[in-house]
């Protein structure tokens, strides 16, 4: 089911309902990747929205508007902000967790400390989390100047906001060619000195995509714990 959050085409959800049965009474909103580009939009971790509802959560796979097609500073964050209270209400599961993958992890983490949200949980996967690192390293061909002008980037770099408002979950893998996996080890410490809850788990020889590929091991490592616990139905 696809729901509208606003009048640009970019601006939707898909919402994956869990599997029949299966229901365990978490929502997880996806944030894709992409270095924020138009090029690059949600479809990709269709096959993770999918997996994931198969596994009795409810996914809600959000697209926002990217650099070339309407976003930018600060048109991308207000939608992710809009994308994450979508089909919020009194039927909503009972957890909320944003789970946000390489640029998409970068907004997942800015949401956690920029915005009321109203989520329970961030899970950033091999983020962009030091923006003011990532453009002295001109990753992705400079990816940061399209997304935000120097003068502005410290309201959305998540090292130099305030510290999350909820617990914060990192997996970086040690082989990450895209985003080193420094930005994340720079978050974590920054974050815990400000007395956050974040957790950084550091994955030996995995690179940036198998963290969102279903079946594999990197993937598993954080999905499992979503999954965990009793199934409401038979509590």
């Amino acid at each position: 089911m696809r729901v509208a959050y606003g009048p640009h085409p970019s601006q939707v959800v898909d919402v994956h309902p869990p599997a029949p049965g299966t229901a365990r009474g978490t929502r997880v909103t996806l944030l894709h990747g992409g270095f924020w580009r138009e090029t690059y939009d949600r479809h990709h971790l269709a096959p993770l929205a999918a997996a994931l509802a198969g596994q009795g959560l409810e996914v809600a796979l959000a697209e926002y508007r990217r650099v070339g097609g309407g976003g930018g500073w600060p048109e991308t964050f207000g939608d992710v902000v809009r994308a994450i209270g979508t089909g919020r209400g009194a039927a909503a599961p009972a957890r909320h967790v944003v789970v946000g993958h390489s640029a998409g992890g970068h907004l997942a983490l800015w949401a956690a400390s920029a915005a009321a949200t109203g989520v329970d949980r961030v899970i950033a996967l091999a983020p962009v989390a030091d923006l003011a690192r990532a453009r002295a390293l001109g990753l992705s061909g400079d990816a940061v100047a399209g997304l935000v002008a120097p003068e502005q980037e410290h309201l959305a770099d998540p090292l130099r906001l305030p510290p999350p408002r909820v617990p914060v979950a990192i997996v970086h893998g040690t082989d990450d060619e895209d985003v080193p996996v420094e930005l994340s080890r720079a978050y974590a410490a920054a974050a815990r000195a400000a007395g956050a809850a974040v957790d950084l788990t550091v994955l030996p020889g995995a690179g940036h995509y198998e963290l969102i590929t279903p079946g594999t091991p990197e993937c598993a490592r954080w999905v499992l714990p979503l999954t965990r616990g009793p199934h409401p139905a038979r509590a």
